[in-house]
């Protein structure tokens, strides 16, 4: 059997764990960790060879740690991880000889760590990098934390490694977690079933985009072995320049990240305009979509523009130019070009989550998204207006006309913003809400990130920002909207598509445990950071006064809580995904496309064309309302086939 593109359809099978157990299933990427292993001791070497016989001034031995030696060493490890994860395989060898076997992998785990073109095992490697990022960058925090239980330094060595750990908990966090969870998670599974498109545009770029992040998490992981970064999590300048070689792998890192994130806007973007079935209007696209769409314009427009400062002063660090240094040049540029992308990166984070909000509810509570457009045009309007918000990070130092006018402008954020939240209480109005664990984390996040909200207006109010800028509050307002906004709808996406993906449904008695253990601990954790910050305690700093202490224990144990409530949801999936019960193909009873394929969904999305003809979201449209399924051309020449083997 074919789908409509002519591509044979194989039928999804149930989650089995075996496979998983087997050693050549993860060749393809620990072959990647070798290459890019010895890659980068070849590069570092031969710079160091080189610039030895040139100057021969210092022994070989000191020279690989340079600034220049790294940076190469660290492009030669990313053309081995790349070659390594099946590149060349997969991408250079076809384009030369035209044999694409490398990709007919059979269907199980072994597609999860190889280069593939397949947009589902995309979503899979996000999302469980996803996981182990936030692991990662979460022991970084845990460990400031617990720094944190006592007023002066008690964990750490040194206020520099100090510097570190909270640099790099910051740069991970945001670029391994929360710029790709629901965009290369959820985004790249839902966005071409939901559009009715057989893949993704470019799908052998949209393969690579994952391939981008280990190695960029690598080097801003490795950055302490080399002196750090006291630049906090932003690379701001003139403090690189106190960092040393460590800087180097800090900004190489995160422009390898960025790149990841800027592919994936390039891909949905377009697939957006290109990738829509017959019938699937503009106004008929999913809100989820949209919300994808919107994040993406910004990653597409503003990655370049933030890596461009990231790669000078990256030539800073490497060939002597001057851009950012203290003397002679300009280190407030720097600060400048950055927030012009990480402020909007920011609403990166919370796009997908609001659509997803207004999806959730819309399956759960049996009513169509409450006014559809004005929630288009909210997530729309607030991609346009945080183009020009990021002043607010630095009130403190432009001029009075300026704080005025981008006061202003910060403020008007709220004003679409407020559309979502007026979309989701519509949605919720009247209908017959089942409170099943991605609804119920839903309304968590909603509620939670009204509370970060509600403090950013204090921080976009200059006398107010004067008072609190670099203080805890700003911390607790972040995590409100960073957290509360994107980690609980990432939660809330894992329960809700877990069917879908595993073919099996998850405990629905330990995700309600964990969702309230998850979201009464973040208040205990995040709220009192307001009172910390209002107290005159500011962040970046290892010690404090005594009189903080008994509010810094509160949020410490809390946070150590709040942590643990992950390795519950961690566990009830990975056990569902073993041992539960099996999943119907529309167990939540949703009309999109991504819910009327099987569960789990085979290699190939369609057996037959998808014909869009009424609105998903019409509570009272049946499945065959929505889409009709028509027989591809060759779909008769197939039967005629079969009948005349019979004969």
């Amino acid at each position: 059997m074919k789908d409509w593109a002519g591509l044979p359809v194989e039928k999804g099978r149930p989650f089995d764990v075996r496979p998983w157990l087997r050693l050549e299933t993860y060749w393809p990427m620990l072959r990647a960790a070798l290459w890019g292993y010895i890659g980068y001791f070849l590069g570092a070497w031969l710079e160091a060879a080189l610039t030895w016989a040139i100057v021969g001034n210092d022994p070989i031995g000191n020279m690989i740690n340079t600034p220049r030696a790294i940076a190469v060493g660290y492009l030669f490890a990313v053309i081995g991880w790349f070659l390594g994860g099946g590149v060349l395989e997969g991408w250079i060898i076809p384009a030369i000889t035209g044999d694409e076997s490398w990709h007919n992998v059979p269907d199980g785990p072994a597609k999860y760590f190889r280069f593939s073109t397949d947009y589902k095992s995309s979503s899979v490697r996000y999302t469980v990098w996803v996981m182990f990022s936030f692991l990662v960058g979460g022991l970084f925090a845990m460990a400031i934390r617990v720094n944190l239980l006592y007023p002066q330094l008690f964990l750490f060595s040194s206020f520099r490694v100090y510097n570190e750990f909270f640099s790099a908990h910051g740069i991970m966090m945001l670029l391994g977690v929360a710029a790709v969870g629901l965009i290369g998670g959820a985004g790249y599974w839902a966005v071409p079933l939901m559009l009715g498109g057989r893949s993704t545009v470019y799908p052998k770029l949209g393969g690579l985009s994952w391939w981008f992040q280990p190695i960029g998490f690598m080097a801003i992981l490795m950055s302490p072995m080399v002196g750090g970064f006291q630049s906090g999590w932003m690379g701001f300048e003139p403090l690189g320049d106190w960092s040393g070689s460590g800087m180097v792998l800090y900004n190489l890192g995160v422009t390898t990240m960025l790149l990841s994130s800027w592919v994936n806007g390039l891909i949905f973007v377009t697939s957006l305009v290109h990738m829509r079935a017959k019938g699937m209007s503009l106004s008929r696209v999913p809100i989820f979509v949209w919300g994808i769409f919107a994040a993406s314009v910004l990653l597409l427009v503003f990655v370049p523009y933030t890596a461009v400062p990231v790669m000078m002063n990256l030539f800073d660090e490497v060939i002597g130019s001057n851009f950012f240094g203290p003397v002679g040049a300009l280190p407030m540029a720097y600060q400048n070009m950055f927030w012009w992308l990480f402020h909007p990166e920011v609403y990166v984070f919370v796009l997908p989550a609001w659509a997803l909000w207004l999806e959730i509810a819309s399956v759960f509570t049996g009513r169509p998204v409450f006014a559809k457009n004005w929630a288009i045009a909210g997530l729309l309007a607030v991609a346009f207006i945080s183009i020009a918000v990021g002043v607010h990070h630095y009130f403190t130092e432009v001029k009075p006309a300026e704080q005025a006018l981008f006061m202003g402008i910060t403020e008007t954020v709220s004003v679409p913003t407020g559309f979502m939240y007026m979309a989701l209480i519509g949605t919720l109005w009247g209908g017959k809400t089942r409170f099943y664990a991605p609804m119920l984390i839903v309304l968590m996040s909603a509620l939670t990130f009204l509370i970060g909200g509600f403090t950013g207006v204090f921080l976009s109010d200059v006398p107010a920002n004067f008072m609190l800028h670099n203080t805890f509050f700003v911390i607790g307002h972040f995590h409100y909207t960073i957290l509360g906004g994107f980690l609980f709808t990432f939660v809330a996406a894992l329960y809700f598509y877990f069917p879908k993906v595993t073919g099996r449904m998850y405990n629905e008695f330990w995700a309600h445990v964990q969702a309230w253990i998850m979201f009464i601990s973040f208040q205990f954790t995040f709220f009192p950071m307001f009172i910390l910050g209002y107290m005159g305690m500011n962040r970046r700093i290892a010690v404090y006064l005594p009189y903080l202490q008994h509010l810094n224990v509160v949020v410490s144990i809390s946070a150590f809580i709040l942590g643990g409530s992950f390795f519950i949801a961690l566990g009830n999936l990975v056990w569902s995904a073993m041992y539960g019960p099996k999943a119907p193909q529309n167990p939540w009873g949703a009309k999109t496309l991504d819910w009327q394929v099987p569960s789990p969904i085979g290699k190939n999305n369609f057996q037959r064309i998808p014909v869009v003809i009424g609105d998903c979201y019409d509570p009272n449209a049946k499945p065959e309302d929505v889409v009709k399924w028509v027989d591809p051309p060759w779909a008769e020449g197939d039967r005629e086939q079969t009948e005349e083997g019979a004969r």
